[in-house]
């Protein structure tokens, strides 16, 4: 009898735990100016933070200079220079430039790359089928914006059920 209570509280406690981790959700994108830390918006392009290292300046340039390309299905995974680029496409052009990328990645194969959790200056945000970058706390995403697509910077929140956090080593 009291084997059998303990097995039934075990498979409880193993139930709730298993509950409670499925319930566990990324928190949403909110950009937070911190000056002389944060991105700011100049014209639709960034412009990095004072206290930005070399490498997170360069990745910030980077998504300028494909801000006004316009999306496409797959653009930017059979070349990093494309004429059009998709979501994750446009995360692995980022990260290729700053030398943290030698594949072009599609969405579901970033939900493991780098390190687990958000980083300092750079986080990747990955689902099954969506993918932006956050760089100095400013969003570099394909949708969720103001009806325009392809390539942006923006501060507009987002959410993030069903994505993971994932950085650079370092960063």
């Amino acid at each position: 009898m009291r084997a059998m209570f303990f097995r039934s509280a075990l498979l409880l406690l193993v139930a709730i735990t298993f509950g409670l981790t499925g319930c566990v959700s990324t928190p949403p994108y909110t950009y937070h100016y911190i000056p002389g830390w944060t991105a700011t918006l100049n014209n639709g392009y960034a412009d990095a933070p004072p206290a930005a290292p070399p490498i997170v300046r360069d990745a910030v340039a980077a998504g300028n200079e494909i801000i006004g390309k316009p999306y496409r299905y797959g653009g930017g995974h059979q070349n990093y220079y494309d004429t059009g680029y998709d979501c994750s496409g446009a995360v692995s052009y980022v990260l290729h430039s700053i030398g943290r990328m030698h594949t072009p990645t599609p969405s579901d194969e970033l939900r493991r790359y780098g390190e687990s959790g958000p980083g300092r200056w750079i986080t990747v945000y990955a689902s099954q089928g969506h993918s932006f970058i956050v760089i100095a706390g400013l969003r570099f995403d394909t949708g969720y914006g103001s009806g325009e697509h392809g390539p942006n910077w923006l501060t507009r929140s987002r959410p993030a059920n069903g994505f993971v956090m994932r950085h650079p080593g370092g960063l």
